[in-house]
């Protein structure tokens, strides 16, 4: 110890603080226990500071002396303790990352290596080349970095020849690939192509080390492009990440200094590297296709995510006032309007959209109601409803002067939204639906069909109100989803009053009242007070939970019969539910391949009818001496059939819908791409703690010895182990809690480090110990070590207790296996998952034991992190599409192998919620079959729609060609198609669970759930 604290003081004799790595440090659990443990020892836990994702604890002393104390106090929470040494600052690096080629890949690399050099702030990527390059620092080594890389499945290798050094760039104008192309132009002679990486987002360049050009003539050859290079680092290179403030226990402690404290508004969140726009009047895929063809050439297509729900267009690229004012304008020639996004949309950009929509509703009403006048005053004087039907028609009768009006006012109304769209697309020579519909009412207008004119003009007026009203029918779904957390708090101020306040104005840290029967409106922890607090809101289920003292509550959940006060953890835009709302929102714009079909064939359909009316007017006349009025009249018709409206509309509103219905049960799926893919699983790997297991370690079994009984065997452990906080002595303590077994502490315990502890119970020494631990103490009693290695063989831990030689008896502890766990395995099966693998670091008896239990299929034990990426790609090698569940976090390598990542009991965490592509938010695996049959039931309803809506375009079209059809009635029918699907799709909303026996509910095994979720069975219990 003296040698290792002598080569330390060295290290950090020039630093402020010392930096410690902490072996199990990944979560607040863990940072109260450590608060508590290593506080007093350093003078007050307001000298540390944690940062859990790189498992890291900093205490701000210069003592080296401090070293070995804060290391025994680590030692008394379980975890372990080692000095880090400060690292000199290193230069700007360059890796070759190898798998590094989407977005997907970056974020990983941000979640991994950000923490580790200070954050993302420090990270520039060039996907397109596969690098990427760290900002100077002095916190992480480039070894560290590597082996940092490796867990996400890609590998990392450092650029450089030893020479020289990296040269980091921030690029003044360098915001797409068209500025790419220049600087790789002018900079490509100087230091070779090979040498540049370019991070478009961030404006950021980066040049490999070279001897070829100096950093002055570097920058001279950027401003012949235009564009300005400086040299840029981080404005302080870090030395430790604390945890940001918002999670912080100490921002959870403090009480409200003050009424204007209190209250301040927290600071509003927005995506770094993101422009976000509300575009007013997006509300079908012909605006989406028009910003594309605008903004696109901008800021390249493939930075463009358009969320046609919330009316939002994502541009992911660092916002720049210049690139922000040309986008605006292309958005203008587009027909559209764009205002900065701001939460709520109460903006008068945005009120005067709802008058908008509001007039087109009330114009469109108005074009019915005309049509009706007109066909009504044209039967009246023109000889009754057939007449009214055929004028126009095959020119087989003239309209009246009176009714000729009425219908051109039907169409002016209906033609007031769609006129303006119709001449852009004209102008850019890309017809769409609504030059199609203009085209068709001024054809039926030049051969005398106004009541064609005036059917076809407000029908599809009606289909694009129809198309809003399923969106808004889709938002409001959502915005249920809000309505959960209430809009305002009761909080809690310095003088002991209570005072209502809205929630989004309260801050971090603010104590809070929630009286019974309310609803929680912040995410926090509860400070004083007990109640069971009902979270089916956020989970789907509806088995209350029992809160006290420390306890985690969530916004939107429903309080019980007890008052609590809560210190909040987070604001009102950053909570788990309002984390939700967000991603459901924006989840549809990440297009399933359904949807990118629909837009495909949409794109092509739509031309090729075009040039099949085009045929079809003038071949018959031409060749074979056809009547002009007659195919004219068809080719009209066949314009009008062209529209695609129910074909797009249907498929995206599907999509949203099961979106929301899935979120209503609790599982928060990440896009449309994700929600397909559950449909097509055949295999499904799950990691085994906390996934089949409970996750938390229970005495399964008490052997006792020598005629003793099992109570007098589990009060003496208890009393042995009364004040550890070891998992293990938590579970002896918790079963004799169980059997009211009341134990005295022992005195004068003594911890015997990895072996067990000794004391003295009723003036007797004894002690309690492991495997290991008996053979230490020389006793060599045949029926003792037979019965441990028997209870060893099954994959159990023993704890024996005895006094001097004599044994007492023996323990046996293991993580229970949940109860549901076998029937789950049994339905995924059911619902077509050819099999099913568990993963696990344990060793093989212990997942042998589980797997037998649960029905699992195969077993693949002692795995290291990089053992469970490898065996995911081997399933997905065998079975082509294959989900890895676990917690979210600690998977997310292996996870991000798999087709399709599912993080369990994601509530609360998130990360678990950033990193997979599904998360259930309770720990309920009922949720993975009825996943698997939502997504089928989804692709089905798509399925159906699409059919649908083609079989009513060939039948029309074939209509057409032999002279059935009319204008009115085709658009009449594709009017008729768009409510179908859209109804159809909308189903999706309200798909609940049904029964185990189908993959079911979390309540539906034959029992009660608060029953099976506190009294395990010892026989349903395997090994941790």
């Amino acid at each position: 110890m003296e040698t290792m604290m002598t080569a330390d003081a060295a290290t950090i004799s020039h630093s402020s603080s010392l930096r410690f790595k902490v072996d199990g440090l990944d979560c607040q659990n863990e940072v109260r226990a450590l608060r508590a443990a290593v506080g007093p020892v350093v003078g007050g836990d307001d000298k540390l500071s944690f940062n859990t994702q790189a498992g890291v604890m900093e205490v701000m002393s210069e003592d080296v002396s401090t070293v070995d104390a804060v290391q025994r106090a680590v030692a008394t929470t379980g975890m372990r303790a080692h000095l880090l040494q400060e690292p000199a600052q290193q230069p700007a690096l360059l890796f070759r990352v190898e798998g590094l080629d989407c977005k997907n890949e970056v974020a990983a690399l941000n979640r991994e290596i950000g923490p580790l050099v200070g954050g993302e702030a420090w990270l520039t990527f060039d996907a397109a080349k596969g690098l990427m390059t760290i900002a100077p620092q002095r916190q992480a080594t480039v070894d560290e970095i590597i082996r940092r890389v490796a867990p996400t499945g890609m590998r990392a290798s450092l650029i450089g020849d030893g020479t020289a050094e990296a040269m980091l760039y921030r690029v003044h104008g360098l915001d797409c690939k068209n500025e790419v192309a220049a600087l790789t132009r002018e900079l490509g002679p100087l230091v070779g192509e090979d040498k540049l990486a370019f991070d478009t987002t961030r404006g950021m360049m980066t040049v490999a080390p070279q001897n070829r050009a100096a950093p002055d003539a570097i920058e001279d050859a950027v401003a012949r492009t235009g564009m300005r290079a400086e040299p840029w680092m981080p404005t302080a290179i870090p030395s430790a990440a604390p945890e940001p403030a918002g999670v912080q226990e100490s921002a959870a402690c403090g009480c409200a200094a003050g009424v204007q404290e209190a209250l301040r508004p927290p600071i509003p969140t927005r995506l770094p590297g993101q422009i976000v726009y509300r575009i007013h009047g997006m509300d079908c895929a012909d605006e989406v296709a028009a910003l594309k063809r605008e903004v696109g050439p901008l800021v390249g297509e493939d930075h463009l995510a358009f969320d046609l729900l919330n009316g939002r267009m994502s541009i992911d690229m660092t916002p720049d006032a210049a690139l922000e004012t040309r986008v605006e304008k292309a958005v203008v020639r587009a027909g559209l309007r764009a205002e900065p996004w701001t939460e709520g949309g109460t903006s008068e950009a945005a009120q005067a959209e709802g008058r908008r929509k509001q007039v087109q509703s009330w114009l469109t009403t108005a074009s019915g109601v005309f049509t009706a006048l007109g066909f009504a005053v044209h039967a009246w004087l023109g000889g009754g409803v057939i007449a009214a039907f055929e004028a126009g028609e095959h020119a087989l009768g003239s309209t009246p002067l009176p009714s000729i009006v009425l219908y051109a006012v039907a169409v002016l109304c209906a033609a007031r939204y769609v006129a303006p769209k119709a001449w852009l697309a004209a102008k850019r020579l890309r017809p769409d639906m609504n030059l199609l519909m203009m085209v068709a009412v001024a054809g039926a207008i030049g051969i005398g069909a106004w009541f064609e004119a005036a059917t076809v003009s407000f029908f599809f007026a009606l289909a694009l109100a129809l198309e809003a009203w399923s969106l808004g029918r889709a938002r409001r779904a959502v915005a249920a989803l809000m309505e959960l957390a209430p809009p305002t708090a009761r909080v809690k101020l310095e003088d002991g009053s209570e005072r209502d306040v809205p929630a989004a104005q309260v801050r971090v840290g603010a104590h809070i009242i929630v009286r019974p029967g309310d609803k929680v409106p912040l995410d926090g922890r509860v400070a004083a007070g007990e109640s069971e607090v009902n979270q089916a809101p956020i989970t789907g289920e509806s088995v209350p939970v029992f809160k006290a003292e420390g306890d985690e509550v969530f916004a939107g959940t429903i309080n019980g019969e007890g008052a609590i006060e809560v210190v909040t953890t987070k604001a009102a835009n950053d909570t788990t539910l309002a984390q939700i709302i967000r991603m459901v929102g924006s989840a549809q714009s990440r297009r399933a391949p359904s949807e990118q079909w629909v837009e495909k064939f949409a794109r092509v359909y739509t031309p090729v009818v075009m040039v099949l009316a085009v045929a079809i007017f003038l071949v018959p006349p031409l060749l074979f001496g056809g009547a002009w009025e007659v195919w004219f009249y068809r080719a009209l018709v066949l314009l009008v059939i062209a529209c695609p409206c129910a074909l797009v509309i249907s498929t995206p509103v599907t999509i949203v819908a099961a979106l929301a219905g899935a979120a209503k049960q609790g599982v928060l799926v990440k896009g449309g791409t994700h929600l397909e893919t559950p449909a097509h699983l055949k295999a499904i790997a799950m990691d085994k703690t906390g996934t089949l297991t409970e996750g938390r370690p229970q005495v399964v079994e008490i052997v006792p010895l020598g005629g003793r009984g099992e109570r007098e065997l589990l009060g003496l452990a208890a009393a042995l182990e009364a004040r550890s906080g070891h998992p293990i002595a938590r579970a002896i303590l918790a079963k004799a809690a169980e059997l009211k077994i009341a134990a005295e502490p022992a005195e004068a315990v003594q911890g015997i480090t990895g072996r067990g502890v000794v004391g003295r119970v009723g003036g007797r020494e004894m002690w309690l110990g492991s495997r290991r631990y008996i053979e230490e103490r020389s006793i060599n009693s045949a029926e003792v070590l037979q019965r441990a290695d028997a209870l060893s063989s099954a994959g159990r831990t023993i704890v024996a207790v005895g006094d001097g030689q004599e044994v007492w008896g023996l323990v046996a502890v293991a993580d229970a296996v949940r109860p549901e766990a076998k029937d789950i395995v049994a339905a995924l099966h059911r619902a077509g998952i050819e099999h099913v693998v568990m993963l696990t670091g344990d060793n093989r008896a212990t997942a042998e034991a589980i797997a037998k239990q649960t029905g699992i299929d195969e077993v693949r034990a002692e795995l290291l992190p990089g053992d469970k990426v490898a065996a995911v790609e081997d399933l997905v090698r065998r079975y082509g599409s294959v989900a890895m569940v676990g917690d979210g976090v600690n998977d997310a390598p292996a996870m991000g192998r798999a087709n399709l990542g599912i993080a369990m009991a994601a509530m609360g965490s998130d990360a678990a919620i950033e990193t997979a592509d599904v998360a259930l938010m309770s720990d309920d695996l009922s949720k993975l079959p009825w996943l698997v049959r939502h997504s089928r039931a989804t692709l089905s309803v798509i399925h159906q729609n699409i059919a649908f809506s083609i079989a009513v375009k060939l039948v029309f079209t074939a209509l057409t060609v032999v002279g059935l059809a009319s204008l009115w009635g085709a658009i009449a029918a594709d009017v008729g198609a768009s409510l179908l699907v859209v109804l159809n799709g909308l189903r999706l909303l309200n798909r609940g669970q049904t029964s185990v026996q189908k993959g079911g509910p979390s309540d539906g095994l034959g029992f009660p759930a608060h029953h099976r979720r506190h009294t395990p069975a010892v026989t349903e219990t395997a090994p941790a």
